[in-house]
């Protein structure tokens, strides 16, 4: 039996190349690419080739293409948007057998101190769509249940006030929420949510940023004990 590896594609090789020069600032954001006729003649390779490396990193967001006579491929200025994108549907497909307690793990590990930095740097208007976004158990729907807390997180998020740490945190609360909560929530789950959300807020209002980290990580432990016995029983065999 051969042992001989497989070679890449020619485009993906083609890909890994140009994705190595952008991620290495040798090209830039806002620098336009050769044009296909000129990569071809630089990598030795076809034209097909290169316009399906091109399309790997426009999908990437990588690269946008326009067109006319001033158009082209240049490297994108990255977004925190087009981050949390990627992320979430890299993260949406991530369902090993480990993958519930490796992103309430990473969760952990974010939004804790995200709390803190939301207590010390706030807006009045955040303030405000925090209390907004809270709920009585007893006397909301339950898919108005499911919106509100999606809205609290990601108020209190954006309160940190660095879009970045918002666009990689969100795509992992994202994740979960979708996948748990909303139907199989035990009796008594968010009698509790909504008990730790005002926690929150109260450290957050008094800008107490170790309250805030604390009542964040109750409320994340919580959550890690009821998502893991969902996740438990749904593995479970019939």
């Amino acid at each position: 039996m051969s042992t001989d590896r497989v070679s890449a594609p020619a485009y993906q090789e083609l890909a890994d190349r140009l994705r190595e020069q952008i991620l290495s600032g040798e090209l830039e954001p806002g620098d336009r690419l050769p044009v296909e006729p000129d990569l071809c003649a630089m990598y030795g390779v076809s034209r097909s080739t290169v316009r399906e490396a091109l399309r790997v990193l426009s999908s990437e967001r990588l690269l946008v293409t326009r067109r006319g006579v001033a158009g082209g491929s240049f490297v994108t200025r990255p977004e925190p948007e087009h981050i949390s994108s990627y992320l979430l549907s890299s993260l949406a497909l991530f369902r090993d057998s480990g993958s519930v307690a490796n992103l309430l793990e990473v969760r952990v590990l974010l939004e804790v101190p995200t709390a803190g930095l939301a207590a010390a740097r706030r807006t009045p208007e955040q303030l405000e769509a925090l209390r907004a976004a809270l709920f009585d158990p007893g006397e909301i729907e339950r898919e108005d249940i499911y919106t509100a807390n999606r809205r609290f997180h990601k108020v209190l998020l954006e309160a940190a006030n660095n879009p970045l740490l918002d666009a990689v945190t969100a795509p992992v609360f994202s994740v979960l929420e979708s996948g748990f909560a909303r139907n199989e929530a035990p009796d008594g789950f968010w009698v509790r949510v909504d008990r730790d959300h005002r926690d929150i807020l109260a450290c957050v209002e008094a800008g107490d940023s170790l309250g805030a980290e604390r009542a964040q990580r109750e409320h994340l432990e919580h959550l890690r004990t009821t998502y893991s016995q969902i996740d438990k029983e749904r593995r479970r065999p019939d």
